[in-house]
């Protein structure tokens, strides 16, 4: 572990040579700080982007981290990459190391409701007087940097992130890519294991229109001689995260082929429908563990967060299997097929491509009893729309169309139009999701569900719109 040099120098000078020193700017409350990073270039919003290294610079995000003397040294970690299930994987990997008595970083994006979910330690959000203070030290070298090529909103929120591990000491931080991979603002940190979600299609205006392509910016947080894992995939991205692996010189394991695993979906009186999987390899064994997440796909995440889990304890880290399956049910995340409202029933997922959503129609069948469905359904210009809405057709009884405050999200209309083309239903539209629920309350029936997704920002609108903790 880095350590700071603490020896100073005394420079002594006549009173009249003096010059007076220009202070860092300090904003003084959380709103002022908050309003200065908000001003910063977010390409989360942008709605013409280029993926290149010019927008996205590595760079630049190394130059920033050096200024702030380099806290991403200072802290291990484990990073996550993939197209679903990225916070999920690295949620129950976090909630397994703090069951195991380890101080744990959590870093992942976006946000459902509250920016502050972004950065965590043992569960625990980062408090609005800490994040202030790491946006008054970072404001310096931020501005200095402006003069020539200016840091974005992502890449300083990630440097506070390593930041704020490294001052709290954590003993490692898991940490979630925001887009991609190869260029993405996490990718500086050399970290202990590698994971990779299942790869899909999506922003495929930045990433590439193939899953060849999509897999090869995944690959490219792979490290030299860092071990990595993942899930079962498409055969052609499984060709491509093999070739990188091959060529980073490291170790890349599957589970289900490599690692032992399974899963298999039962109910219970206790727990009711729920999913249970074994993992298997010569340090660890899982067997019959409750999934605390719904669905088959949170099963696959489960695994995968397991084995990177058991990658840590085969380099060293101490970890009993008895205490990271308790600390495994401790998981609850929002916006994962979350219910916000019991009267009436309404549903909330961030499921946001094609994949996702047809996981999501899967997972409410088998986890949540209702007689029909209707869809709420808005997403970002950026995404597979089509492929969503192919999706859709087939587990919405009934689909209203709306869009979110995002800059990026698709008119109502137009999805209403391309879903016509699709399967020729009937749809209805909302110009916001308040009175798209309003529309799909006037036709429920007690034991009916609505399901408002297809964005992190629309269901951000709705949790904090009919959440329970606003009603």
């Amino acid at each position: 572990m880095a350590t700071k040099d603490k020896t100073t120098k005394k420079v002594t000078r006549a009173k009249s040579k003096v010059k007076p020193v220009k202070k860092a700017k300090q904003f003084r409350t959380f709103n002022q700080g908050l309003n200065y990073l908000f001003s910063r270039t977010d390409y989360e919003k942008q709605t013409k982007l280029r993926y290149n290294v010019t927008t996205f610079n590595l760079e630049r995000m190394e130059k920033l981290l050096a200024a702030l003397g380099n806290p991403q040294k200072k802290i291990v970690s484990a990073h996550i990459a993939g197209t679903k299930g990225k916070g999920s994987t690295a949620t129950m990997l976090s909630r397994m190391l703090e069951a195991n008595d380890y101080n744990v970083g959590l870093y992942t994006s976006p946000h459902v409701t509250d920016l502050h979910e972004r950065i965590a330690i043992n569960g625990k959000n980062i408090t609005n007087a800490d994040l202030l203070g790491l946006i008054n030290r970072i404001y310096k070298p931020v501005e200095k940097m402006a003069k020539t090529d200016a840091p974005t909103f992502f890449e300083i929120f990630t440097a506070m992130a390593f930041l704020h591990f490294a001052d709290k000491k954590v003993d490692i931080a898991v940490i979630e890519t925001g887009l991609g991979g190869r260029l993405d603002s996490t990718n500086v940190i050399e970290p202990a294991v590698v994971g990779i979600t299942s790869i899909s299609l999506d922003h495929q205006n930045l990433l590439g229109k193939t899953i060849d392509r999509i897999a090869k910016e995944k690959a490219g947080i792979f490290k030299k001689g860092i071990p990595a894992v993942t899930v079962q995939q498409d055969p052609i991205a499984m060709r491509v995260l093999k070739e990188h692996a091959a060529k980073t010189r490291n170790t890349l394991c599957v589970t289900g082929k490599d690692i032992d695993f399974s899963c298999r979906f039962e109910s219970s009186r206790e727990y009711g429908p729920h999913n249970k999987v074994c993992v298997t390899t010569p340090t660890s064994k899982f067997e019959h563990l409750r999934v605390p997440l719904p669905g088959e796909h949170q099963a696959i995440n489960c695994g995968l967060a397991i084995a990177m889990l058991d990658k840590l304890k085969a380099s060293g880290y101490e970890i009993d299997d008895e205490k990271a399956a308790k600390g495994l049910q401790n998981v609850a995340m929002p916006g994962r097929m979350e219910m916000i409202s019991d009267d009436p029933r309404i549903l909330i997922d961030t499921a946001h491509n094609a994949a996702s959503i047809k996981a999501l129609v899967q997972a409410i069948g088998q986890h949540v009893p209702y007689d029909s469905m209707i869809m709420i359904f808005g997403c970002g210009s950026d995404k597979d729309v089509q492929g969503m809405l192919e999706q859709l057709q087939y587990g919405a009884d009934k689909v209203i169309f709306t869009r979110s405050n995002s800059p990026k999200a698709v008119h109502p209309q137009d999805l209403a139009d391309m879903y016509t083309e699709i399967c020729g239903k009937m749809y209805q539209t909302a110009m916001n999701v308040r009175e798209a629920v309003a529309i799909a309350s006037n036709a429920l029936a007690r034991e009916d569900l609505i399901c408002i997704t297809g964005s992190f920002y629309l269901i951000g609108q709705a949790k904090a719109t009919f959440g329970k903790a606003q009603a």
